[in-house]
């Protein structure tokens, strides 16, 4: 029983810390302190290390030998390559997708998606439009009812979680995501397999420009 607990606390603060990084309260190349942290939440430093652990293995932490552990500052080949594996596996999951019979329902239930996005981009809640934009993917690459494939891109979630929130502001004060998630739910319902697929291509895009975009945005709102 004592292994259960301590593993259920390990998730716990698994997921404080997770939500503290993409949060910004842990700014990236910041250093995270496994003692201050115990401190912290009030626990000893077992659960705390087993945390960080788990965030390392997520790619949210990197470990530096004699020096400590750090929160990710995602460069940009890290947000290229991020979204390049992205890209590889969502075409994959829409190659199944589009070959399979429940493209409709699913375009429908992408739809509506985007319709809660419509409605959050008025408030200005882009950490849930993010949480969205994640769901709407995810839920292509559960359609494809593949394990493996769902496990694979299961490994890319918390990085995707993170780029988003960089990327987020790069769509700020238009519609443009929108529109582009719309697009796409088109052409899963409606679409040719060959016109979805490059439609997918294209709604990836470029995220190094539109990450600048949102740096630009981030500064300007400081300044």
């Amino acid at each position: 029983m004592r292994r259960v607990v301590r593993n259920t606390l390990a998730g716990q603060l698994t997921s404080e810390i997770r939500a503290a990084i993409l949060d910004g309260h842990f700014p990236a190349g910041g250093q995270l302190n496994e003692m201050a942290l115990a401190t912290q939440f009030g626990v000893s430093r077992g659960p705390v290390r087993e945390a960080i652990q788990r965030l390392v293995q997520e790619g949210l932490l990197r470990a530096e030998p004699h020096r400590g552990v750090f929160v990710v500052d995602l460069a940009t080949g890290d947000i290229v390559d991020i979204y390049f594996t992205r890209k590889s596996l969502e075409i994959a999951a829409i190659r199944r997708v589009m070959a399979g019979p429940g493209r409709a329902v699913l375009a429908r239930e992408l739809m509506e998606l985007t319709d809660r996005m419509a409605v959050l981009l008025g408030a200005g809640d882009w950490a849930e439009i993010a949480d969205l934009d994640l769901r709407y993917h995810q839920r292509i690459v559960e359609e494809a009812r593949s394990e493996r494939l769902s496990r694979s891109y299961d490994t890319l979630q918390a990085e995707t979680r993170l780029c988003l929130r960089l990327m987020m502001a790069g769509y700020r004060q238009n519609r443009a995501l929108v529109e582009e998630h719309e697009r796409l739910a088109h052409f899963i319902g409606h679409g040719h397999p060959d016109e979805t697929e490059a439609e997918m291509d294209e709604h990836f895009g470029d995220p190094v420009r539109i990450l600048e975009r949102g740096r630009m945005a981030m500064r300007s709102g400081r300044a």
